[in-house]
């Protein structure tokens, strides 16, 4: 299950007793798996700071969410591939010596680091003082992750717009390949070989014949006007609706034979060498361009991916640590644990947590266990008598 319960505890000695009685009968039961999840102890500020910095902690917490569920979205579109090979590359920093790097490039600072899966990232956590140091106050930690979630989301945005604007030109020429043969584009048809260029005199036309016309042409191109080079005719393309076919005359004869093919449903197909080979180089260029920036955009979902994930694991550190003061008060002194629970045993889960800490808060003690406490400003499945948290990993889409 990739749900987990982050809990909350004041450190006084019933909730201790309530704590070991919790690891042994989830053990025992097999209810939930249980890890330490450290938070360190903070700058607390004021009561109006700690109020402020909580509501905006609420606010960013979905924020980040969103974020990387949008990321993670996007890696699923940019790289058309199975829901497994998307959760391959949905990967944290870690400092877990058991899991190698990937790369040695000293030029790539982030793959110089080790990557670990989201659980494990999760239940292993340690606060990166390095990205996101104690000593400063509160709400500049919170500013900090807004403006790194916030520019991440901003530069999603472009890369993902630039992407599909290549995409989507590239996929406009190749639908044009791929029409029919009286509209689709001849860039890999057609050879120079092909036609006659450059003559004061002649030129070469393209016509599409019907496949059961076949034989009707071979029969009477030669003689539809007036000028046409015999024997001059090449099929180019076979296909099951009909043909390409290839006709040399003289230039002055052109109109006449465009009138006499359409007698015979035979269709002329407008078309200039010169601009069958700008598209030609035109798709060349958009092939190399979406190669080119696959590579750079799936590097960057990767990167910014564990970065924005990262950053909102220790938001939720940092909101239990608020909620933690606010109800637990002063001096700072709680005990934070992290559980996965069974996905069949979520409900018997959280009756056992009500029992154990209902000398927490007797009004959410009395309301139902799977419930809550209706509690204004706050969802009626977010407040218990403990502090709680949920972190739903689950955040690649099928």
């Amino acid at each position: 299950m990739t749900e987990f319960w982050l809990i909350s505890v004041p450190l006084d000695k019933t909730s201790l007793q309530s704590l070991e009685k919790l690891n042994h009968a989830v053990c025992k039961a097999r209810l939930a798996s249980s890890f330490r999840f450290p938070i360190p102890e903070l700058k607390v500020g004021t009561l109006d700071v700690l109020m402020s910095v909580s509501d905006e902690l609420t606010r960013l917490d979905a924020y980040a969410e969103s974020v990387i569920r949008r990321i993670s979205q996007c890696m699923s579109e940019v790289m058309e591939p199975s829901k497994d090979k998307v959760l391959e590359n949905t990967l944290a920093n870690g400092e877990s010596k058991t899991h190698q790097k990937i790369t040695q490039s000293p030029s790539k600072a982030y793959f110089q680091t080790l990557l670990v899966d989201l659980v494990s990232y999760v239940t292993r956590f340690q606060w990166d003082r390095a990205k996101y140091s104690t000593s400063l106050p509160l709400k500049t930690l919170t500013e900090v992750i807004s403006k790194q979630v916030s520019q991440t989301e901003s530069e999603l945005k472009s890369r993902s717009a630039a992407y599909g604007n290549l995409k989507a030109s590239l996929q406009g020429l190749e639908r044009k390949i791929e029409g029919s043969l009286q509209m689709r584009t001849l860039t890999d048809v057609v050879k120079k070989e092909d036609l006659v260029l450059g003559s004061e005199y002649l030129t070469t036309l393209l016509v599409v014949v019907p496949r059961e016309n076949y034989a009707q042409w071979e029969r009477t191109y030669e003689s539809l006007t007036d000028f046409v080079v015999p024997r001059s005719s090449r099929k180019l393309l076979d296909e099951s609706e009909g043909g390409i076919f290839t006709v040399t005359l003289f230039k002055k004869a052109v109109s006449d034979f465009k009138a006499k093919a359409r007698q015979h449903k035979f269709t002329v197909r407008e078309f200039s060498f010169e601009e069958s080979e700008k598209q030609r180089q035109e798709m060349n260029r958009l092939n190399s361009d979406k190669k080119e920036q696959y590579g750079t955009f799936v590097r960057w979902l990767k990167v910014n991916f564990s970065e924005v994930f990262m950053a909102w694991i220790h938001l939720k550190a940092l909101r239990v640590f608020v909620e933690s003061v606010l109800r637990y008060g002063l001096p700072v002194s709680f005990q934070t644990v992290l559980l996965q629970p069974d996905r069949k045993c979520s409900k018997a889960l959280r009756e056992l947590l009500s029992t154990l800490f209902s000398h927490l808060d007797s009004a959410a003690a009395a309301s139902k266990p799977d419930v809550g406490l209706d509690i204004p400003g706050m969802s009626p499945l977010e407040y218990y008598s403990y502090i709680y948290f949920k972190i739903d990993i689950n955040l690649v889409n099928s």
